[in-house]
């Protein structure tokens, strides 16, 4: 059999930006932590105003700011995302983002879904074209249940309101382009890689001339 003409078999192409949420107790913390070994994408290193913790790094862990440059960053509308939490701001950087995608490379976010949601109305069709959003979501409330009480790091009242903030967010799953249902850590892996290296195979991802757009 012949092989079709001018198949773009050097084409580069751009890069996708994974954007995760899940409810806290989901798994997607586990699920983040068994994708660092492999090395064909970069997480997004997110900034933050909050004092480093020990053994925290710049640049590696947060990329840590005073407020006034953050301030600065949300000026430059350079932030694809941003909130206050416990009276600190936490924000992923766009250019960054933009960066790893031009050059084909592949980028790891971990938003909720107030954040998905903003990235997705950012407005940047560089940025949009090139977003996978993902929920992850436990089998069912018993099972989160379970796993919170497991990790034995809440109270009773910071369990309620975990649960209450988790049911609230499993009604969005509809605004994400994929659902995930979470297992064993073993299957969520090999589930979302399966979901990686299948978006990577669109056809509208590829650019025959080698440059991405």
């Amino acid at each position: 059999m012949n092989t079709p003409a001018n198949l773009p078999f050097h084409a580069r192409r751009s890069g996708i930006l994974f954007v995760v949420s899940a409810p806290s107790g989901a798994g997607k913390s586990t699920l983040l932590n068994g994708l660092r070994h492999f090395g064909d994408f970069v997480y997004s290193v997110s900034c933050t105003t909050r004092a480093p913790r020990p053994g925290e790094q710049d640049g590696i862990d947060y990329h840590f700011l005073s407020r006034n440059q953050f301030e600065e960053e949300i000026q430059r509308a350079n932030l694809l995302e941003w909130a206050e939490v416990h009276g600190n701001f936490y924000g992923t950087r766009k250019d960054a983002i933009k960066k790893h995608l031009a050059a084909g490379t592949d980028v790891l976010v971990d938003v909720d879904v107030q954040g998905a949601r903003t990235i997705r109305e950012c407005g940047d069709a560089e940025i949009t074209d090139a977003l996978v959003d993902v929920f992850l979501t436990p089998p069912s409330m018993e099972i989160l249940t379970q796993r919170l009480l497991k990790r034995g790091t809440e109270n009773a009242e910071q369990l309620a309101l975990r649960l209450r903030n988790a049911s609230l967010e499993l009604e969005r799953w509809r605004e994400y382009k994929y659902l995930l249902l979470s297992g064993s850590a073993e299957e969520d892996q090999s589930r979302f890689r399966a979901l990686m290296e299948t978006e990577r195979r669109r056809i509208t991802r590829l650019h025959p001339s080698g440059d991405a757009q």
